[in-house]
């Protein structure tokens, strides 16, 4: 049996404080004003897997391939899970590796943990602030529910955040609204798409069901690397 090692390396970053340090921009590269550029929010309950699938769309927008031994990591988990800031994660300088654009993703923290229903007011109110500040984010095109496969059930704190965004950019986001399924065994999890669709969230659809994406975490990964290679 072979062990598929990966060597972890950070990116540099410049770190922008976008509203008294409870909105941040990370950039990677510089920005390209010829070029043109996707925004896509996260949002999730506190240990859905959000900050992982990050690294791995990061990852993958940066031209970095299965069978790389490198990998980067952009959002460290443990300092992550302790913050309430939302953080505007910008890459630039990779368009046309994998994505013919650059890529934003807005990370909200996580909600529905011990801090309480304060703290997941807290998130709404500086995600807005992110909407209608004067360097903030002026468009997005996609929203990701990022849940876990054996999820069956969906969080009031959810709904009503979709409902705040759906006050901010129209109707039309629903259209954009996907599933970004984590901790997935890559079989379609049923259970998740049917609370889905029973719930009162709107979303995007294929074929009269929610549009959704399984995603494997890295130890996931790992392993499957170790089947692979024996």
């Amino acid at each position: 049996l072979c062990y598929f090692i990966q060597d972890i390396f950070s990116p540099q970053l410049e770190k922008t404080n976008l509203y008294f340090g409870t909105l941040t921009r990370m950039t990677v590269g510089e920005k390209n004003p010829t070029k043109s550029k996707k925004t896509i929010l996260l949002v999730g309950e506190t240990g859905a897997g959000k900050s992982t699938l990050i690294n791995a769309l990061i990852n993958y927008s940066m031209g970095v391939k299965w069978e790389d031994e490198v990998w980067f990591q952009i959002v460290e988990e443990e300092k992550k899970s302790q913050t309430s800031d939302v953080i505007v994660y910008e890459i630039f300088d990779f368009e046309d590796q994998t994505l013919p654009y650059s890529l934003t993703i807005i990370d909200t923290p996580g909600y529905g943990d011990t801090r309480g229903v304060e703290h997941d007011d807290i998130i709404s109110q500086r995600l807005m602030k992110l909407f209608q500040s004067e360097n903030g984010v002026y468009e997005l095109h996609a929203v990701g529910l990022v849940m876990k496969a054996y999820d069956n059930c969906l969080s009031k704190q959810m709904k009503s955040i979709l409902d705040s965004l759906m006050t901010q950019f129209g109707e039309d986001l629903k259209k954009n609204i996907i599933a970004l399924i984590t901790h997935s065994d890559g079989i379609t999890p049923e259970n998740l798409l049917e609370a889905l669709e029973a719930s009162d969230i709107q979303c995007a659809k294929n074929n009269n069901q929610p549009v959704h994406f399984m995603a494997l975490l890295p130890s996931q990964a790992l392993w499957i690397k170790k089947r692979e290679i024996k």
